[in-house]
């Protein structure tokens, strides 16, 4: 069949492709909720031994990476190579004590998700506020959202508000609803 290309056909052009993947050239838009109206943005992080708040002046001046890598929509589209500018939560969550080993990430308008913390800290995780060297768009989560780019994309929290560890995984608004607890795009973990 000429012209016919499908899922595996596209993976053996693209080994950066997890498995059922295709390649998206654009950025859809996808939000459980309507786009939140932000004043005045504030980031919380909390520990059960402490907290800080940053205000979005407080957050500009820590210390900023750059991050260049692939993301994975649940849905099945990739986008690779893909540019974007924060701050480490190894940086936020510096000097905060924990035993707990997970985390709630919660967003203006109420959205949640869970991870595990050993998915936010060693490096793996940002809250980013630049994408192609542009501020974030609002329908992308700006001014400012949480980055996981080795899970599927519903993990990295757009409009994110806070990050609070919890002693227990306890389940955000997709994985309430089915959708897996970890969400690895190479292991398709899903849906539970």
């Amino acid at each position: 069949m000429v012209g016919f290309t499908g899922f595996a056909s596209r993976r053996r052009i693209d080994p950066a492709l997890p498995p059922g993947q295709y390649l998206e050239r654009g950025f859809p838009v996808l939000s459980a909720g309507p786009t939140p109206n932000i004043k005045r943005w504030e980031l919380q992080i909390a520990t059960e031994t402490g907290q800080r708040s940053f205000s979005w002046d407080d957050f500009l001046a820590l210390p900023q990476e750059d991050v260049d890598t692939d993301i994975h929509c649940v849905t099945s589209w990739s986008k690779l190579g893909t540019h974007w500018r924060g701050v480490s939560l190894d940086t936020l969550f510096d000097g905060l004590e924990t035993q707990h080993r997970f985390a709630l990430a919660r967003s203006y308008g109420g959205y949640t998700t869970n991870l595990p913390l050993d998915d936010l800290l060693g490096g793996k995780a940002w809250i980013v506020h630049t994408f192609e060297g542009q501020p974030l768009a609002d329908d992308h989560g700006g001014p400012a959202r949480l980055f996981v780019p080795h899970l599927y994309f519903w993990k990295s929290a757009k409009w994110v508000q806070g990050i609070q560890t919890m002693p227990q995984n306890t389940p955000g608004f997709w994985e309430g609803l089915g959708y897996h607890e970890h969400g690895d795009p190479w292991k398709e973990e899903r849906y539970s």
